[in-house]
């Protein structure tokens, strides 16, 4: 039986990938993104174009255009890296990834909670760079702490959803070659949407809230 899946994020990347294979699947796929691609015009799916998750224009378009339908799979995907230093620091960039990497994803799932139902699914797109204990280079001031501020709220996410059976899953995707890492990653974006729809395909409300690589290990806080 075929699905709904929203995407955020979708027009590229891990994002496009999700797109791709749901799709493949035979799922009834909805890529939201900001501006769309070649590739994702290409693909036959259901776009919608200008959202922005990290303004309030872009999440009340999103929640006007998906007005009445049911999501089985909401995969938060969207998300940016910037990088500073203890010597090169930048509050304008921490807090543009705070909105970005943090806030959004949890503002989607507060805005899209009447399209949830039971046995609905939250996929979080985070990274175990927001790991604590696993931090062993520094630096990335403004995706550490963003990413580790997704991880919490998906904690919390996870349990305020429990009364209403709809399980949570926090996922690293691995070190993927997509534009974000100029294409420097171990893996091609395919293999690492491929190894998460394999985990959100076994989430339930037994392992809602916890944090996942791609790759079946579950990492540390």
């Amino acid at each position: 039986m075929s699905k709904t899946v929203v995407i955020t994020g979708a027009n590229r990347g891990i994002g496009f990938a999700f797109a791709s294979l749901y799709q493949q699947r035979g799922d009834n796929v909805i890529a939201l993104c900001r501006q769309s691609s070649e590739q994702l015009n290409a693909l036959g799916v259901s776009i919608i174009a200008g959202v922005d998750i990290a303004t309030t224009a872009g999440l009340e378009k999103m929640v006007q255009e998906l007005t009445g339908i049911e999501i089985d799979i909401l995969i938060n995907n969207a998300g940016i890296l910037r990088d500073e230093t203890l010597s090169d620091f930048n509050n304008k960039t921490i807090t543009e990834q705070f909105l970005v990497n943090a806030l959004a994803p949890i503002n989607v799932c507060q805005r899209l909670q009447t399209n949830l139902t039971a046995g609905s699914k939250i996929g979080l797109i985070t990274s175990r760079m927001g790991s604590i204990a696993d931090n062993g280079s520094g630096g990335r001031y403004g995706y550490r702490m963003s990413k580790a501020a997704l991880n919490a709220a998906g904690v919390s996410l996870a349990k305020d959803l429990m009364v209403r059976e709809i399980p949570v899953g926090i996922y690293h995707p691995g070190y993927v070659k997509t534009d974000m890492v100029n294409h420097s990653g171990d893996i091609p974006a395919s293999e690492a949407a491929t190894r998460l729809m394999t985990l959100m395909d076994d989430l339930t409300m037994t392992n809602t809230g916890v944090f996942y690589h791609s790759n079946g290990e579950v990492l540390p806080w």
